[in-house]
């Protein structure tokens, strides 16, 4: 298999989706292979940047619309992004049905149907472990803590960790899961996460304008940086089926911080002006979700593959405030 000649990724106009495209063109291989095409589905078109490039090829509806055509192309590579967030499927379980599940198994039918082996990263959610009544959560959460999710969203991401799986044990596919940590600093207007406004007690103060943060200064999180997660997502497709380990998902490494450390490096880099745009207004279904999530990741089949924790938060805001749109 030439890894890096034709590459999908879905959700390639989203925030993850369109940097890692960049990344992988500014690259212009994977494991040596030139990148030939490189495929950005998603329900709207790409920036323009993306587009201008020869090598891109855009296709615009859902995973499901676009299942007959995605199966008469042969891919080597797949990154499978798309999919609805955590709070959007709390309020819209079909959305999150259609989106999250639905969506995923039409992909994978039309990677079989191709007739090759493609490698396909999935990115699934440390939202697949909370604290069940039968199965408390530990404190930190690692490689082999039992998923127990407690969430819509977390519960669609881990069965799609299993037909990733299960795939790959059928040899369909050479599948491998990925559970990525909140990434922040994320640009733009804020989405449907229910992690959203990690992302924005930073960003809007740092514009000058005010924004509400719906859970205590005390919540500890699990975070990652964009840096750092796109190197790591590429990491994994690089990976050789020996070398990652096993079908079950991994881990990625997180740095944890708690909501006040992360208004405390605001402070830092924007000075107490911006700290104080900040105001504190609990949300419980926000909180609900928060509090059922990890805030401490151990990750060591990551960190065999070279994958390590960002070091501080306060770089992170520094590398969004020193380009923003990159986050």
């Amino acid at each position: 298999m030439i890894l890096g000649s034709k590459v999908l990724i879905t959700g390639g106009a989203g925030f993850v989706g369109s940097r890692l495209a960049r990344e992988i063109l500014k690259f212009g291989e994977i494991s040596g292979s030139p990148i030939q095409e490189l495929v950005l589905t998603d329900l709207r078109a790409p920036s323009s940047n993306l587009t201008a490039d020869s090598r891109v090829k855009t296709l615009l509806g859902t995973l499901i619309e676009l299942s007959r055509e995605l199966g008469s192309m042969k891919f080597d590579l797949v990154f499978h992004l798309a999919g609805a967030v955590s709070a959007e499927c709390e309020a819209d379980f079909d959305l999150g049905m259609r989106s999250n599940l639905h969506s995923t198994l039409a992909l994978l039918e039309s990677l079989r149907s191709a007739g090759n082996v493609p490698r396909v990263v999935y990115s699934s959610s440390l939202a697949v472990f909370g604290p069940d009544p039968g199965v408390p959560m530990p404190s930190t959460v690692s490689d082999d803590t039992l998923p127990t999710p407690q969430s819509s969203y977390g519960i669609q991401k881990l069965i799609g960790e299993q037909l990733i799986a299960d795939y790959t044990r059928k040899g369909f596919i050479d599948g491998r899961s990925v559970r990525p940590n909140t990434v922040v600093v994320r640009p733009g207007r804020p989405n449907g996460a229910a992690s959203g406004f990690m992302s924005s007690i930073i960003r809007e103060p740092l514009n000058g304008l005010p924004t509400v943060c719906p859970v205590a200064p005390e919540t500890r999180v699990a975070l990652g940086s964009t840096k750092g997660t796109i190197a790591a997502l590429i990491k994994v497709a690089e990976a050789s089926r020996e070398e990652f380990g096993g079908r079950t998902a991994i881990n990625l490494p997180s740095l944890t911080v708690s909501i006040g450390e992360m208004l405390d490096a605001l402070e830092a880099v924007g000075g107490k002006a911006a700290r104080d745009l900040v105001r504190f207004e609990r949300d419980p279904a926000i909180v609900r979700l928060v509090d059922s999530w990890p805030a401490a990741v151990h990750a060591p089949r990551a960190a065999r593959l070279g994958i390590l924790p960002d070091m501080d938060f306060i770089t992170i805001v520094r590398d969004y405030v020193a380009d923003p749109s990159a986050g």
